[in-house]
């Protein structure tokens, strides 16, 4: 399919999508909040294997993921097969990053940023606080009946969702994040998939063997916030910091930057804040999905960063202030 046939097709998916929408059921509270557990929870507690794709404007890529529940271990193995070479094996909370072109690897002991078909919380009663949650067709996902939902957000802080989860095991089977104008922003979906059945666990194994778990390759070099040197005093409804870091920098004279992530349950926004010691260019720009607004603030340089609309991104900035000049 050429480039700009697809272009035309994103431009019909997006008009159909108000349409679609007003052909869907609204959903009460507690039947969504069982839809999106039940989603969230296969996700976790299933076996499966399959390749998936990733569509956001002109950037295309397939990886093959294998996920296993054995006893109370979650194990995980992704890889790409296309670009650059990447492989991610979890165990738990420990992550092996690989990539084979450079034969280097890192190794974390914290759980990465939530990824297809993982891309729901464990708490999702944020979720339905601020998005509309709709039931609508059966439709065919990678050989799978799939229940569509429609995740319409309540307010013009957060973007919207379509999800199709499979019709037997709640399995998220294709995700679309939508815009303002109703147009497909990024797209994860299955080509093919096994759900349960035996799945080998020699499609777990690695291409290296993975070193023994230490501490966290940034364990010396980042630590928890006790106690928050910036206050966000309006972040926008139903965004809350869900985690704060300092990490040093490799720099003369030592600096240090502070890093936030803000969430309101799908949503993620990350904040860093560091020292401004050249000149910076400050304002809004967008990249691909990710909106980025950079600011100054005394001798500190602040910059936003999220799948989120550019008003969010802009609010928070502003709404950060070193808590040393809290009234």
């Amino acid at each position: 399919m050429t480039l700009q046939l697809w272009r035309g097709w994103s431009v019909l998916i997006g008009g159909c999508l108000a349409a679609s929408t007003a052909l869907a059921d609204a959903l009460p509270q507690a039947d969504a909040l069982n839809w999106l557990q039940r989603i969230a929870t296969a996700a976790r507690q299933l076996n499966y294997a399959g390749t998936f794709v990733y569509q956001q404007g002109d950037t295309v890529e397939t990886s093959r993921i294998v996920h296993v529940m054995d006893g109370t271990n979650e194990i995980e193995r992704l890889e790409t097969l296309d670009g650059p070479r990447r492989e991610v094996v979890r165990n738990n909370e420990i992550v092996f990053t690989y990539h084979p072109d450079s034969k280097s690897f890192r190794v974390d002991r914290r759980r990465p940023r939530r990824t297809f078909p993982q891309i729901l919380p464990d708490q999702l009663t944020a979720v339905t606080d601020h998005y509309h949650v709709k039931k609508a067709d059966v439709e065919r996902v990678a050989d799978h009946d799939a229940q569509t939902l429609i995740l319409e957000p309540k307010d013009s802080m957060r973007y919207g969702h379509k999800f199709w989860a499979d019709a037997n095991t709640g399995l998220l089977l294709k995700a679309k994040m939508i815009g303002e104008r109703g147009q497909v922003i990024e797209q994860f979906a299955f080509t093919q998939v096994q759900i349960g059945g035996q799945i080998s666990r020699q499609l777990l194994q690695p291409s290296m063997p993975l070193p023994a778990p230490g501490p966290s390759q940034d364990a010396s070099q980042e630590s928890a916030a006790a106690e928050s040197e910036w206050v966000i005093k309006s972040p926008p409804a139903g965004f809350r910091k869900i985690v704060e870091v300092r990490r040093a920098k490799d720099s003369a004279p030592p600096a240090y930057v502070t890093h936030m992530v803000l969430s309101d349950g799908l949503a993620a926004i990350s904040v860093f804040i560091e020292p401004a010691r050249q000149k910076v260019a400050e304002g809004l720009v967008q990249r691909g999905a990710i909106n980025i607004y950079t600011r100054v603030l005394g001798d500190q340089r602040i910059t936003v960063l999220g799948e989120a609309p550019a008003v969010t991104v802009v609010t928070i900035a502003n709404a950060l202030t070193p808590r040393s000049r809290q009234p």
